[in-house]
Parts: structure tokens; sequence; C-alpha cells
């Protein structure tokens, strides 16, 4: 009974002597091959995020509808309006064009009085959180 007893701590030690030798961390080089557009979809989305602060700004509305004229609205917005912000937000189904951040009703509606002599469908709105 004994040299069974013994048999197997020998063959255990056995065993666990020769897997520590055999068993080995890996040793790989990663190397990530990322396509150059995602770094800039990236930072467009970090634009947006930024851009979309939905506090308590009023914001105007030019547009509401279908995805390539909301995109060509807002660069004709951009193109005319240099100096106020302008996004395409997605609500289902339309995409909307607003513009502004303003902090005050007083000076949305002031820059509304301008935009809306350009673009007929205006709306002075402010964004629920």
């Amino acid at each position: 009974m004994r040299i069974l007893a013994l048999n197997k701590i020998y063959f255990t030690i056995l065993t666990l002597t020769i897997l520590t030798f055999k068993t080995q961390a890996q040793e790989q080089n990663i190397s990530v091959v990322e396509d150059p557009k995602f770094e800039q979809l990236l930072n467009e989305k970090r634009k947006i995020n930024t851009s979309l602060t939905v506090n308590d700004s009023y914001k105007i509305q030019i547009f509401s509808g279908g995805s390539e004229i909301a995109k060509k609205t807002l660069s004709e917005f951009k193109q005319e309006f240099k100096d106020i912000d302008a996004t395409i937000v997605f609500n289902t189904p339309n995409y909307k064009v607003w513009v502004g951040n303003f902090k005050t009703r007083i000076e949305a509606e002031r820059n509304l009085a301008n935009i809306k002599n350009r673009y007929k469908n205006v709306l002075l709105i402010k964004p629920s959180k």
C-alpha cells in the first residue's frame, strides 16, 4: 500500500515538473492595422458630440426631410452663415438641420429673423434632454 502511495506521489511530482517546463507565456507582437478613414470618422463624431449640447440652449430648425437634401441645406447654410454652428440630427424618419446654440430666446429670435429671409420653414426649438 505504501509503495502504491509513493508511486502516485512520484508520478504527480514528475508530471508537474514536466508541465512547468512545457508551459511558456505567449510572446507575440500584435500590430493593429486600421483604416485611415476610421480616425477621420472618430474625429467627426467627437466634433458632432461637442456641438450637440442639448442643455438649456435654443436652436433653429431650418430643414426636416431626406438625408441628401439635409446635407445640401447644411452646406449651403454654412457657406452663408459662417459664424453660426449647424448640424444634422436624425429623428426617425427625418433628418433635421439645427443651427445655432443660443443661450437666450431673445438671441435666438434675432437670428431667426435673419435666417427666415433665406429659409422658408424655420422653427425656433428648445430640444429636450
